[in-house]
């Protein structure tokens, strides 16, 4: 009789993205979440090219045409996890459904996370982060444009009111 394979820990071969407004946790909760599932984490804000982040340090929201080419290098980044069969935890803010929709294209199986709580919060965090390129200024314009996850889009949603090692606890549930 032929030995099984090692079990493969659930949840270590998706990938997945975790979403939200700046000063959610994105970056948090991604890295512990890969963390916990081995896998690698990608920060969505190092994929920004200079262009981006100048202008959001100047307090000017980012458009969709200054997000198509961020979305798409991310995408990359998910069509080769997919292509390798790794996991793969990537933090986004992926504010509307038609970003969510190109990440998907890359993975049909993509697995979302949306961070969300009260603005308060929110901005609190923002302050609290001074050396951060993006100002609690712009914070209003990305809930205006929040496009919050649905139920048909493959994920969840979490509050952020909660411990970190909470949030991530229900996410490896859910896996």
């Amino acid at each position: 009789m032929q030995a099984e394979p090692l079990q493969v820990r659930q949840g270590s071969r998706t990938r997945w993205v975790i979403m939200g407004v700046s000063g959610c946790g994105k970056s948090t909760i991604g890295a512990a979440l890969a963390a916990s599932f081995t896998v690698p984490f990608l920060e969505g804000d190092a994929f920004h090219p200079a262009d981006n982040v100048s202008k959001m340090a100047s307090g000017v929201p980012l458009d969709d045409d200054d997000r198509a080419g961020w979305l798409q290098a991310l995408a990359s980044e998910i069509t080769q996890a997919q292509r390798d069969d790794r996991g793969l935890v990537l933090s986004c803010s992926a504010l509307k459904r038609r970003y969510r929709d190109l990440l998907r294209e890359a993975d049909p199986q993509l697995r979302f996370v949306h961070l969300a709580g009260p603005r308060e919060l929110i901005a609190d965090r923002m302050h609290q982060r001074p050396d951060h390129y993006m100002p609690p200024s712009l914070l209003d314009s990305q809930l205006r444009i929040l496009e919050p996850l649905q139920p048909d889009e493959g994920g969840l949603t979490l509050d952020i009111t909660l411990a970190p090692t909470a949030l991530v606890e229900r996410i490896t549930a859910s896996a």
